[in-house]
């Protein structure tokens, strides 16, 4: 073999063990951002958990202790509601770990959870909303049906001349100040716990292709 063949082919593989060593660099650098995503969402769904926990106890609180039977109905149902919302939570968190520990590519486990917490955003803001007009029709309901007198409503009632008018032109000034407040606040409350990150990871995942 010639003397420049022999410097072309020395060259040439230079070049591939530089270009595979920066392929790994890359995915072991992602891989070590992706573990500290991992934990951030973790993190998140704890606190998900720990809050769904405090809500139940308090809500469970009032219901078995508020004289008025509305209310006991009413924070009894939400008690019972945010139970099943806790093992919901427990199941993403045990997914997250499960994706977290595959032996997947790197690239494919990141997909995984993009696709898992989207799906899981999305549901949550379409029960959140939808839990606006059964509060409030439920709560209209039971406290219509209320056997025994609030003092507090009666006397404002009384105080303030509330007319039929005023009260239903307030009713729904407060339901679409209410819809419009859940829906913002369920939006920036889903990207702070988990859409940031979701984000974070899609930038990883693209990172991957154009290296590919």
């Amino acid at each position: 073999m010639e003397l420049d063949e022999l410097k072309i082919l020395l060259n040439q593989k230079l070049e591939t063990d530089h270009l595979l060593r920066s392929e790994k660099d890359l995915a072991d650098l992602l891989s070590q951002k992706a573990q500290s995503i991992y934990a951030k969402i973790k993190r998140s769904l704890w606190f998900e958990i720990i809050s769904s926990f405090i809500i139940v106890i308090a809500f469970g609180y009032i219901g078995f202790t508020s004289k008025y039977q509305s209310i006991n109905i009413y924070f009894s149902f939400f008690t019972a509601l945010f139970i099943p919302f806790i093992l919901i939570f427990f199941y993403l968190l045990n997914k997250t770990n499960k994706i977290n520990q595959s032996n997947k590519p790197i690239k494919e486990n990141m997909q995984n959870l993009v696709d898992l917490m989207e799906e899981f955003m999305k549901r949550y803001f379409q029960f959140t909303m939808a839990l606006i007009p059964i509060c409030f029709t439920f709560s209209f309901a039971l406290g219509y049906n209320e056997k025994d007198p609030i003092p507090a409503i009666d006397h404002a009632f009384e105080d303030y001349n509330i007319t039929k008018g005023f009260l239903i032109g307030f009713t729904i000034g407060y339901l679409v100040a209410l819809t419009v407040g859940v829906f913002y606040f369920t939006k920036w409350y889903l990207k702070k716990l988990y859409g940031n990150y979701v984000q974070e990871l899609k930038k990883y995942i693209a990172e991957l292709q154009e290296q590919a």
